[in-house]
C-alpha cells in the first residue's frame, strides 16, 4: 500500500522524542515501511528523513510559549501547512491517509480527498479538534481511539470505529531481569503540570528511595515553581535522554511512578517500563488500568501522594518477568501495526478499488 501519514507539527518526529505522539508516529511509519509499504510522513522540518519524511513546516513549538505575537505566528504557520497539505493531497497518489496530527483541518477537509482517511484520537476532547470532527462529513473516514477510555470520552462528539491500543517496539526496551545494585525509583515523561511529577517526588520520599527523573522541561514555569527546589542528591533530573540512555535508566529502576493529573489517553511510558521488567505504581486515571493488571502494577488514588507511596511499596515486590510478559501480551507494536493494516485494507475495499501495488523491497529499506 502507499500510505501518507499526517504528523503533529509542534515537534520533530525524531529522537529524543518530545512525547508519546511523536514516538508513536515514528514507530508506525518505520514498521509500515519495514513491512514493504510505501510511506510518506508529512511532518516538521527537523524530523528524521529515514522514515520517509516530506517536510511541510518548521516546528511550531513557539506556539506553546513566548509572546502573543509568537503564538499567533506559530498558529497561522501550522494552519497554513495543514491547509496546503490537504489541498495538495487531492491530487496525490495514495491508497490511504493516516491522520495522526490532532489538528482540526485534516478531519474537517477529509471529504475533499479521493482516498480514505483514518484518524487516530490520542487525547481527550479539546475544542479545536472537537469542532473539526463535528464538521467532518467524509463517508470513508475511520475514527480510531488509542484506548477504550479515550473512545468513551469522545462519545458525545462522534462514535469511534475501532479501538487500537498503542504499542511499543519491545526489542528497543530490553528486559532487565535484575535492577541496578543501587536502588532507585524512576519517573520519566514530559515535565508539564498534567504529568504530575511533583506527586512522584513526594511519594518517593515517603517510600524512602531515591528518584531519578528524565524528560524534557516543556513548561518552564512549572519546573521553576514546583520541581527545581525539590531536586537534590536523592531526587535528580537526568535530562532529556536519548533512547539508549533512557532504556538503561528505566530498566535499572525498582519501580516506575506514573502520576498523570489528567485522564491519560494510553500511557506509552507504562508500556515501556513493563517491557524493561519494571513494576508500575500509577494513579488510576484514563487508560492506565487497560494496560496494567495485578501481576505488574498497582493503582493509586489520583492526586494522592500517600496512596501512590503505598502503591509503590507494594509494586517493589512484583515479579519483573511478569511485567515483561504483560508487555508482550498487551503492548507489542507488531500487534498494533497489524490492526492498522487490516483497517486500511477495509477502508480501501470500501472505496471500491484495489490498493496500489507498487511496493518494493528497495523502497521499504531506503
Amino acid at each position: 500500500m502507499r500510505i501518507g501519514i499526517i504528523a503533529h507539527l509542534k515537534y520533530p518526529i525524531a529522537e529524543p522524542f518530545a512525547g508519546g505522539l511523536e514516538m508513536h508516529t515514528h514507530l508506525l511509519a518505520r514498521m509500515l515501511r519495514g513491512r514493504g509499504h510505501m510511506v510518506t510522513v508529512f511532518a516538521s522540518s527537523r524530523s528524521e528523513p529515514g522514515i520517509g519524511v516530506e517536510a511541510i513546516c518548521p516546528e511550531t513549538a513557539l506556539g506553546t510559549v513566548g509572546t502573543a505575537e509568537a503564538r499567533d505566528e506559530a498558529f497561522f504557520r501550522e494552519h497554513h501547512a495543514y491547509l496546503s497539505l490537504m489541498n495538495d493531497l487531492r491530487h496525490r497518489y495514495f491508497d490511504v491517509i493516516h491522520n495522526n496530527s490532532l489538528h482540526y483541518l485534516p478531519v474537517t477537509l477529509a471529504d475533499t480527498l479521493p482516498m480514505p482517511m483514518v484518524t487516530t484520537l490520542h487525547t481527550p476532547p479539546f475544542c479545536w479538534l472537537e469542532s473539526g470532527l463535528r464538521l467532518c462529513s467524509a463517508e470513508n473516514h475511520a475514527l480510531v481511539a488509542v484506548s477504550r477510555s479515550v473512545g468513551r470520552l469522545w462519545d458525545h462528539v462522534a462514535q469511534v470505529d475501532d479501538v487500537i491500543l498503542n504499542g511499543i517496539d519491545l526489542a528497543r526496551f530490553a528486559f532487565r531481569p535484575r535492577p541496578d545494585a543501587e536502588a532507585y525509583l524512576v519517573w520519566y515523561g514530559r515535565i508539564v503540570p498534567e504529568k504530575g511529577l511533583h506527586f512522584a517526588i513526594e511519594a518517593a520520599r515517603r517510600i524512602g528511595l531515591p528518584l531519578r527523573i528524565a524528560g524534557p522541561v516543556l513548561d518552564q514555569a512549572y519546573f521553576d515553581t514546583r520541581i527545581a527546589s525539590q531536586l537534590d542528591d536523592k531526587t535528580r533530573h537526568m535530562g532529556h535522554l536519548d533512547h539508549e540512555a533512557l532504556a538503561r535508566l528505566v530498566g535499572g529502576a525498582r519501580a516506575f511512578l506514573c502520576t498523570p493529573t489528567w485522564d491519560e489517553p494510553y500511557g506509552l511510558v507504562v508500556a515501556e517500563a513493563l517491557a524493561c521488567g519494571v513494576p508500575v505504581a500509577a494513579f488510576a486515571r484514563g487508560a492506565i488500568s487497560e494496560i496494567l493488571d495485578a501481576s505488574c502494577g498497582v493503582l493509586a488514588r489520583p492526586d494522592d501522594a500517600a496512596s501512590l507511596a503505598a502503591a509503590g511499596t507494594t509494586a517493589l515486590v512484583l515479579e519483573r518477568a511478569a511485567c515483561r510478559q504483560r508487555a508482550e501480551l498487551a503492548c507489542d507494536a507488531s500487534r498494533m501495526v497489524g490492526q492498522y493494516e487490516a483497517l486500511y485494507r477495509r477502508r480501501i475495499a470500501a472505496r471500491g478499488s484495489p490498493p496500489i501495488s507498487r511496493e518494493t523491497k528497495e523502497y521499504a529499506s531506503a
